[in-house]
């Protein structure tokens, strides 16, 4: 049997083909079904068996489930869902994935689909050049689809034929009975080979076929699709590694809800493909997925059914098994991956950090979450303000300005990565409404960096103050106290509004709040001349009161003017 350096680039030629097409499918299925898998996964409850039935779906319709886990990570990330609610989808992703094999093994075992593929490329292509955006996705599905079985196609002629050589038979019947180490290291084989593709789907394909064609017997084959399990779990955790710590956690968890499966699997495979074979022989009518040679390439495929059954019966027992412990492995998840603080838990780019995801629509709203993120450190950066005006010592007041600057210093960051961020998600196809959005949250991130600012300008204007030995007079004192809490409340119900939907955001809590605060820097302007005039207090000190006062009231007119613009999307 030959099998040189070109027949190994024609395997791996094929194997990228099959890749190809399953991420042309799940791309063009994902942006058809954007809006409604945000809805699905945007409702989650806290019923971590209605988050498995919603990571199953999603798995079924998407056939990715990496784009499930990452999918599901940048929500945790996002805050959109909690750390049990993350295991129930990544268990429902792990059964949904299983769907892949059954289509893999009916259709392109039993059903010559490589015979029809080009008449549905030529259904499908015309669509692709459609003005109609959905009917683009559509005709990209069906190009993904015809594409992953021409590669299937490719994939099994490429694979070294070894029914004519009987030497590799006799090795390969060494493995017949193979023992506990053995199985490991055929699990740690399936878990390289899953890292290497980036794609469970494409390492299950390739394992069907050389299981099919003899290349591997179906107890190797077996023990390759466990380590497959524990592969696909590393993209997840490449996703996180630029996520907060609730996205660690959750990757986390789906890497040990794959690695207590595999290892109670392990213990227990003798029995359970003894299960597997009986199931074959008397359900499917097939004949044992043992059988040699004979097996082979015959009409009712016996070896791809049979992993199949296999792969679906793990991963349901697992997650039947599991769910239960939920609650324990998330405790584990906790203590394992420790918070790094602050920057961790708050100030870090929660949302965007994770890479655009799939579709346009749903990086939206990941950028969304970001924005009402954004909103609450520029509340809490104001709420230093009045905590720097009555500090009197001045090591504390020292650490005070420190972190008022640190804080700016991230506005200007987030009002950067975020814009960027928006400008790549618009640059993919999405509805009008998304469009909108977009526009929306350019100026509101532009009106957060600005009251950033401004509450640094503030901070430098204390810092002077106190240089100069300004001094307040109780009454200014109280004045620009009552002035601060108005601009408070008008900020509290900005960050109200960036929370919710924006289609019930009504304007009229933000205008008169708008209204008080012009009406109160009118009437401190007014007072602050007559008391100039009058000589009350020095003319330094008024030009200090009277800069503060002015600063407060664009503070306002920033909080009015991000209320507008989530009004006006």
């Amino acid at each position: 049997m030959e099998f040189g350096i070109y027949e190994l680039l024609r395997l791996i030629g094929a194997l990228g083909f099959f890749i190809y097409g399953m991420k042309v499918m799940s791309d063009g299925i994902q942006k058809a079904g954007g809006n409604k898998m945000r809805q699905i996964l945007g409702g989650m409850t806290s019923n971590r068996y209605f988050g498995v039935m919603t990571g199953f779906l999603i798995t079924a319709i998407v056939q990715s489930s990496s784009a499930t886990t990452v999918m599901t990570v940048s929500f945790v990330n996002a805050g959109l869902l909690t750390l049990v609610q993350s295991a129930g989808v990544m268990m429902g992703a792990n059964i949904g994935t299983t769907i892949t094999a059954w289509v893999i093994s009916i259709l392109g075992f039993k059903v010559k689909m490589s015979a029809i593929a080009l008449p549905i490329i030529a259904f499908g292509m015309p669509m692709m050049f459609a003005r109609k955006t959905k009917t683009k996705n559509w005709g990209e599905f069906l190009v993904g689809f015809a594409l992953l079985f021409i590669g299937l196609s490719e994939l099994k002629s490429a694979v070294p034929d070894v029914k004519n050589n009987p030497e590799v038979l006799n090795f390969l019947a060494g493995f017949a009975d193979i023992s506990f180490l053995s199985r490991l290291m055929f699990v740690g084989v399936g878990t390289l080979l899953t890292i290497v593709v980036q794609s469970s789907s494409a390492a299950m394909a390739l394992t069907l076929v050389l299981c099919n064609t003899g290349v591997i017997p179906f107890e190797v084959a077996a023990a390759m699709v466990l380590g497959e399990n524990i592969g696909t779990t590393i993209t997840a955790e490449l996703a996180s590694m630029v996520g907060n710590v609730h996205a660690k956690r959750s990757a986390r968890i789906h890497s040990m809800f794959n690695i207590i499966g595999v290892t109670w699997m392990l213990i227990l495979m003798p029995y359970a493909l003894d299960i597997v074979e009986y199931v074959s022989m008397n359900y499917f009518g097939s004949i044992s997925p043992y059988t040699a040679v004979d097996g082979w390439g015959d009409s009712m495929s016996p070896v791809p059914i049979a992993l199949s059954i296999f792969h679906t019966g793990f991963n349901f027992l697992n997650v039947l098994i599991l769910i239960w412990f939920v609650p324990a492995i998330v405790r584990f998840a906790e203590r394992t991956v420790k918070s790094q603080g602050d920057m961790d838990e708050e100030f870090h780019l929660e949302h965007i950090g994770t890479g655009l995801m799939q579709t346009a629509e749903l990086s939206v709203l990941e950028a969304n979450k970001e924005v009402a993120k954004f909103g609450k450190i520029t509340s809490r950066l104001f709420d230093m303000i009045p905590e720097l005006m009555k500090e009197t010592d001045s090591k504390k007041f020292g650490k005070q300005m420190t972190r008022i600057k640190k804080y700016e210093d991230i506005t200007d960051r987030m009002e950067v990565e975020i814009a960027d961020y928006l400008a790549k998600a618009a640059q993919g196809e999405m509805s009008d409404s998304a469009s909108m959005k977009v526009r929306s949250m350019i100026s509101m991130i532009n009106d957060m960096e600005r009251i950033g600012d401004i509450c640094y300008q503030l901070s430098i204007t204390v810092e002077r103050k106190n240089e100069q030995k300004a001094y307040f007079t109780p009454e200014l004192r109280t004045s620009l106290e009552e002035m601060i809490v108005e601009v408070q409340k008008a900020m509290s119900m900005m960050n109200s509004n960036l929370n919710s939907d924006y289609k019930q955001v009504s304007m009229v809590g933000a205008n008169e709040a708008e209204t008080i605060i012009n009406n109160m820097r009118n009437k401190l302007r007014k007072e602050y001349l007559t008391k100039i005039e009058k000589g009350e207090f020095k003319i330094q000190t008024g030009m200090i009161y009277n800069n503060m006062i002015h600063s407060l009231e664009k503070v306002g007119d920033h909080i009015h003017n991000i209320t507008e613009a989530i009004v006006g999307n």
